[in-house]
């Protein structure tokens, strides 16, 4: 693990809606980064159903460090009316189809030269069909598991408005 510009593609039948359903699926044994950012972006895909249950996965995707008040006030905030935000990292999603992935849901997690240079940290990358460059993940290895966690979800910025939503287009 580690290598420089390595790229995993990760498909998901459905999306978790719960925690019982995020901890049934492969990724969740959290053993790569890879797995571990494309599962805090199928959770985030929950937030306008169920704000509460999606806290509850993202917790369980941060292991020892709960989010903080200011780390859901930040979701809350970014998601607000754009929750498709979230949908625009997986295949198939694009602007004319606001975002409508294809299914099974299927997202690529990417490493770059600049992922690891820090031991038991890594920033991965993820693209979104409404942005020009990837968006990135923070993580941290808790090295007693060998586990990944979220520390910093920083894809969430401002993308192009899906069509439907765009009063110009």
């Amino acid at each position: 693990m580690g290598a420089n510009n390595e790229s995993v593609t990760i498909t998901f039948n459905s999306l978790p809606t719960g925690i019982a359903e995020l901890q049934a699926l492969p990724e969740a044994s959290l053993d790569t980064p890879f797995k571990t950012t494309a599962l805090a972006i199928a959770v985030l895909c929950n937030y306008e159903k169920n704000p509460a249950a999606t806290i509850e996965m993202m917790n369980f995707l941060k292991g020892p460090e709960p989010m903080s008040n200011y780390e859901q006030s930040f979701i809350k905030e970014r998601l607000a009316g754009k929750y498709y935000k979230t949908f625009s990292f997986f295949a198939g999603a694009t602007v004319e189809n606001n975002y409508t992935p294809t299914q099974p849901y299927q997202i690529t997690v990417s490493a770059n030269p600049y992922s690891f240079t820090e031991e038991n940290w890594a920033t991965m990358y993820v693209q979104s069909a409404g942005a020009d460059s990837p968006r990135s993940v923070k993580l941290r290895k808790k090295p007693s598991t060998g586990q990944w966690f979220i520390t910093e979800v920083q894809c969430l910025s401002d993308i192009r408005t899906p069509v439907a939503a765009d009063p110009w287009a």
